[in-house]
C-alpha cells in the first residue's frame, strides 16, 4: 500500500472530492483526519468510511485561524503527526457576478477558498519543517487559471491567490523537504454545483470529472518519491478543452 504508515489531513472531507480523497488514502494504508463545517455530515462521512480506528473527524471552520490550529492539534494528537495536508475546503455562491457581490460575500469566498489553506498550512508547517518532510496538496480550480463568469470574480480571485500562495511556499521551502502542489480541476460533479446560478442537468454532470478522478490525481502527487515535485497539475473533462 502506497501510503502505509502515513498520516493525512483532508479539509472539506465531508463530501465530494474531499471524501473521495479520504477514502482512497485509507485504501492505500494511511490514517486520515477529515474536517468540515457541518458536524452531522462529517460524522456520516466518517461512518461511511468504515475504518473507525484509522479516521478521525473534526468539525471545524478552518477559515478561522484558531479552528485550523485545533484541527491540526487534534489529528496530530491522535496519530502523532501529519505527513500530508490536502487543502480541499472551498465554497461558492449563486450570487457570484460582480454586480451581485457584496463586501460580505467577497470576504466569505476569500476566507472559504484561500484563508482556509493559509491557516492550515501555517498550523501544520512547523512539524513538517522539524521532520524535514511533508507534502501539501492544494485542490484549486480551473478558475484559478482561467477566470470567468462561470466561477465568478471572487471565487476566481481566491483560487488565483491559492496558486500564488502555493508557488511562493514551494520556492521558499524547496530545500526543506517540503513539497507543495496545486491541482486545478475543470468542472467536477460535486455538491458545489448546487450553488450554480443555472441548474446543472444530470447529463452535464456525467460529462464532468468525478470526485474519484481528482482523488486519483491527489494520490499520484502525494506518493511520488521525495526528490520529485509537481508544482501544478491541470485536469479537465475530455469534453471541455483547455483554451
Amino acid at each position: 500500500m502506497r501510503l502505509d504508515g502515513k498520516v493525512a489531513l483532508v479539509t472539506g472531507g465531508g463530501s465530494g472530492i474531499g471524501l473521495s480523497i479520504a477514502r482512497l488514502f485509507l485504501r492505500e494504508g494511511a490514517r486520515v483526519g477529515i474536517c468540515g463545517r457541518h458536524a452531522e455530515k462529517l460524522q456520516r462521512a466518517a461512518d461511511d468510511l468504515r475504518v473507525g480506528e484509522r479516521v478521525v473527524a473534526c468539525a471545524a471552520d478552518v477559515s478561522e485561524s484558531m479552528e485550523a490550529k485545533k484541527v491540526v492539534a487534534a489529528v496530530s494528537g491522535r496519530f502523532g503527526r501529519i505527513d500530508i495536508l490536502v487543502n480541499n475546503a472551498g465554497a461558492n455562491i449563486k450570487e457570484r457576478s460582480f454586480r451581485q457581490l457584496t463586501p460580505e460575500s467577497w470576504e466569505f469566498l476569500r476566507r472559504a477558498n484561500l484563508d482556509t489553506a493559509f491557516f492550515c498550512i501555517h498550523a501544520v508547517l512547523p512539524q513538517m519543517l522539524e521532520r524535514k518532510d511533508g507534502v501539501i496538496v492544494n485542490v484549486s480550480s480551473i478558475a484559478g487559471k482561467r477566470a470567468g463568469p462561470l466561477g465568478g470574480a471572487a471565487y476566481a480571485a481566491a483560487k488565483f491567490g491559492l496558486g500564488a500562495l502555493a508557488t511562493c511556499l514551494a520556492a521558499e521551502e524547496k530545500d526543506s523537504g517540503i513539497r507543495v502542489s496545486t491541482i486545478c480541476p475543470g468542472e467536477v460533479n460535486t455538491p458545489i454545483l448546487d450553488q450554480r446560478p443555472i441548474a446543472v442537468t444530470e447529463q452535464q454532470r456525467r460529462k464532468m470529472l468525478q470526485p474519484e478522478d481528482v482523488a486519483e490525481a491527489v494520490l499520484f502527487v502525494a506518493t511520488l518519491p521525495p526528490h520529485v515535485s509537481i508544482p501544478e497539475m491541470i485536469i479537465t473533462p475530455t469534453s471541455a478543452p483547455f483554451i
